[in-house]
């Protein structure tokens, strides 16, 4: 291995080797701890560590770096306490997850490292965010994120390095081409020679690193910081490198031909590298021991603090706290003067009251810029904001929606429109798992609000009609806001792009342009998880959201006599349970309206809660009525045999009834 110094002082040589020495000192007790049965689980870097050591030493400590579970000198590098390492490894709350996540499943705003969730794919996406945040601070810092070749197969991938282009991100893309995804050799994972070509595809830079030597990854990346903070672009690295150890400890490496843990393991990077400071009269024997001994004894002494802390114990309330950041709501209320509006107009109005009150807000979308949306909603955004808040994105929802995580850990808002509520399926697994579970893992916020245009009634079928609530009410983490009417839409809307916490924001299409009240001109907020009683009655309690609010509303109009509590519940999560259980408490019957399908829909839970906690007020059992259990069609007829407004009314009136 030919290392060549350049420039380099011996100062910065003796550095690099201390900064390539400790992790690797940190790995060899990690695999007697393994042995032990003091670790439950371990994913080794060794052989790997110039790379994510080289990375670290050329970015500035305010510069985000996102790491995978082999880049221990990551975190070394940032001069975490090694304390606080194993505690996060035996999960204690001396770590960063409270106990609740693993390994390096977790970040750190202090050391500006951002941690992997296991499907490895959105943390690329995260990246282009961070960088995008940058971009507008105009601050010249930029974003190095991990994967491996393994994940150069995922659609993130593709989906980040394509945004990044596209939008000139200064984002350093490193892979860490280490022969194996577990135990998948390369030439089953892709037929390209170098994964390094890929970038060609997306009009990027691309270079191939020998991942093993130091001095080649540490002098290449000193060139290209200094290159794109003139010039912000992404780069693509490929650092060809080896897994020395399994994919993780229990996994081995029989899958391993001999030879070839024979060919890398001459190619030491840690080795090589001292031998080659030890040539070149650099490093003495006498300065190696005594590094060696001082952070042996650090280690050491680390563990004997992790090891002295009492394991967590179980508490109920810091458990649920945790969910979400902690917000308080600060009422704003609006002036006397109001106009007479359509549901659409109040969505756009929101949107553009709340740009004008926060300058960190930015709104992603497809066609949303120049062209204003699918539905105009943000039409003349442009002209009044700029494009570089008011960003069309490529169709690549997945990315988008984890570039509207990496904004809001730099320092922004996010709003993401879901051109259709359908499309959110391609960018299902960031919600799902990064946003909704990262305050709770890391204590970080996700700022992001999810614009989800739904519903049927408009012949749209099945790709275009759906109302999808139910997907995200059943995961913990977000919140799923869903108005009948554009005062509360605004004032919601406004709520929730206060709120850190991801939102889900349901805009039901067909309400879009035929439902109009008086709203106020200027800017207001509704609280979040607060029921509206729009009738009331003693008769029965009819709970709905959305389109089925109006249905519900003609229906009474129709039938007078009945005396119905109807409460609109304008957001499903977190649920106004108090509204629902003093109606239920009152009427002693209650029908649950929705338009999404019946099994699985959000009316089942709203039922099985009443029935725990309101069963002996009940005269009646509690009924749902909701859609078909099929996908929604195209054609009228058959979408208006889909939908429940044909049903509703017998059922109500055979409830009152019983």
């Amino acid at each position: 291995m030919k290392f060549e110094r350049k420039n380099l002082s011996d100062e910065i040589l003796l550095d690099l080797y201390k900064r390539i020495l400790k992790p690797r000192l940190i790995e060899e007790k990690m695999l007697i701890l393994i042995r032990q049965g003091k670790v439950s689980k371990w994913f080794s870097g060794i052989g790997q560590e110039a790379i994510s050591v080289g990375v670290t030493a050329v970015l500035d400590n305010d510069e985000y770096i996102l790491p995978m579970h082999r880049n221990l000198g990551v975190f070394t590098g940032r001069d975490i306490p090694l304390y606080r390492l194993f505690s996060q490894w035996q999960g204690k709350a001396n770590g960063f997850t409270k106990g609740r996540d693993r390994s390096f499943h977790f970040g750190t705003q202090q050391y500006k490292i951002i941690g992997m969730i296991s499907h490895l794919g959105p943390q690329l996406g995260v990246a282009d965010g961070i960088a995008l945040a940058n971009k507008l601070k105009k601050n010249g810092k930029i974003t190095a994120v991990f994967t491996g070749e393994g994940a150069t197969s995922e659609g993130d991938f593709h989906e980040a390095l394509n945004i990044a282009s596209v939008w000139e991100l200064p984002v350093l893309f490193v892979i860490e081409n280490n022969g194996y995804g577990l135990s998948t050799p390369t030439n089953e994972q892709y037929r390209c020679e170098n994964l390094a070509d890929k970038g060609k595809g997306y009009g990027m830079e691309s270079h191939i690193v020998d991942g093993n030597n130091l001095l080649e990854v540490y002098t290449l990346l000193s060139e290209l910081k200094a290159s794109m903070k003139i010039n912000p672009r992404p780069v693509l690295l490929e650092f060809k490198t080896f897994r020395m150890r399994g994919h993780e400890e229990a996994s081995g490496t029989k899958y391993v031909p001999k030879e070839l843990m024979d060919h890398w393991a001459i190619k030491d990077p840690v080795e090589n590298y001292r031998k080659f400071l030890k040539e070149n009269k650099i490093l003495t024997e006498e300065f190696d021991e005594s590094l060696r001994a001082e952070i042996k004894k650090e280690i050491d002494d680390s563990l004997a603090i992790a090891n002295a802390e009492p394991e967590i114990e179980a508490t109920l309330t810091e458990e649920l706290n945790d969910i979400y950041k902690p917000f308080v709501y600060e009422e704003v209320k609006p002036k006397t003067e109001k106009v007479n509006i359509r549901f659409i107009d109040a969505i756009s109005t929101s949107l553009r009251q709340s740009m004008e009150r926060h300058d960190n807000l930015v709104i992603m979308g497809q066609d949303i810029a120049e062209y204003g949306g699918a539905f105009k909603i943000t039409d003349g955004f442009v002209a009044q904001f700029g494009k570089e808040r008011v960003i069309n994105t490529p169709i690549c929802e997945s990315a988008v929606v984890s570039a509207g995580m990496g904004l809001s850990i730099n320092g922004y808002k996010a709003i993401v429109e879901m051109q259709f509520a359908d499309f959110v399926s391609t960018g299902f697994n960031p919600i799902v798992n990064l946003l909704a579970k990262s305050h709770y893992r890391w204590l970080e916020k996700a700022d992001v609000v999810v614009r989800m245009p739904c519903g049927g009634g408009t012949q749209a079928g099945p790709f275009h009609s759906q109302t999808n609530e139910a997907w995200f009410t059943k995961t913990p983490g977000l919140k799923v806001v869903y108005p009948a009417f554009p005062y509360d839409a605004k004032g919601l809307l406004n709520e929730a792009i206060n709120d850190p916490n991801p939102v889900l924001f349901f805009e039901h299409k067909q309400l879009y342009r035929s439902v109009y009240q008086e709203v106020p001109k200027d800017y207001y907020t509704l609280p979040l998880g607060k029921a509206a009683l729009l009738k009331e009655g003693n008769e029965v309690t009819i709970i709905a959201f959305g389109a089925a609010v109006h249905w519900a509303l003609d229906t009474l109009d129709k039938n007078q006599e009945i005396s119905a509590d109807l409460l609109d519940l304008r957001t499903l999560q977190p649920l106004d349970t108090t509204a629902i259980f003093a109606s239920v408490k009152k009427t002693g019957r209650v029908i649950i309206y929705q338009e999404d399908s019946l099994f699985g829909g959000i009316a089942s839970d709203i039922s099985a809660m009443i029935m725990e906690e309101c069963f002996q007020y009940l005269d009646a059992p509690v009924k749902r009525v909701a859609s078909l259990d099929s996908p929604i069609p195209f054609t009228k007829a058959l979408e208006d045999q889909y939908l429940p407004k044909g049903r509703f009314e017998k059922e109500l009136l055979t409830l009152l009834t019983y």
